[in-house]
């Protein structure tokens, strides 16, 4: 287990997003694995026998999911970055949390459990910190009028093609 592992607060479906996000980090031809299930015991009689918490990694990354009831809800003020290292992988993960999932701008979607993840190139890091500032505006102007991004159309504007 890695030393800091984020926890992910769910009410009741902290089973099902752990086994949907390892699935979708395999299919994406990533590694990942569900770890460690805690059950609810008998000082939690309306949830006994249900699961508390299940570990899973995630390329590498420790995660823990929690069954925490209605008192929290997860919001994009924290989202998980996904580097992809070309725009097959960006649309593999695109496509996965994209089933029953919500669009958003630069890159961001919210999958079916309400957790936002940023789906971006590895290159976008380099082009974004060009000493070059007018090739790293370009990018930023050219990623802010996208969706999903496109890393073809990123290069093209960090090349003053477009």
């Amino acid at each position: 287990m890695s030393k800091i592992s984020p926890c992910l607060w769910f009410d009741t479906e902290a089973e099902a997003a752990a086994r949907f996000y390892v699935e979708t980090f395999r299919a994406c031809g990533q590694t990942a694995s569900l770890g460690d299930t805690l059950l609810y015991g008998e000082a939690f009689p309306d949830r006994e026998g249900s699961v508390l918490t299940i570990g899973f990694t995630l390329a590498g990354q420790d995660f823990i999911a929690l069954n925490g009831g209605t008192s929290f809800k997860i919001t994009p003020a924290v989202s998980l970055f996904v580097s992809c290292a070309d725009q097959t992988e960006i649309d593999a993960f695109w496509e996965r949390f994209l089933d029953g999932g919500t669009v958003q701008q630069c890159g961001w979607i919210t999958d079916r459990f309400g957790l936002s993840w940023q789906i971006v190139p590895a290159a976008l890091k380099r082009m974004t910190h060009d000493p070059d500032k007018a090739r790293a505006a370009r990018v930023m102007q050219a990623m802010m009028g996208m969706v999903k991004l496109d890393l073809a159309s990123l290069e093209a504007a960090y090349r003053g093609e477009a």
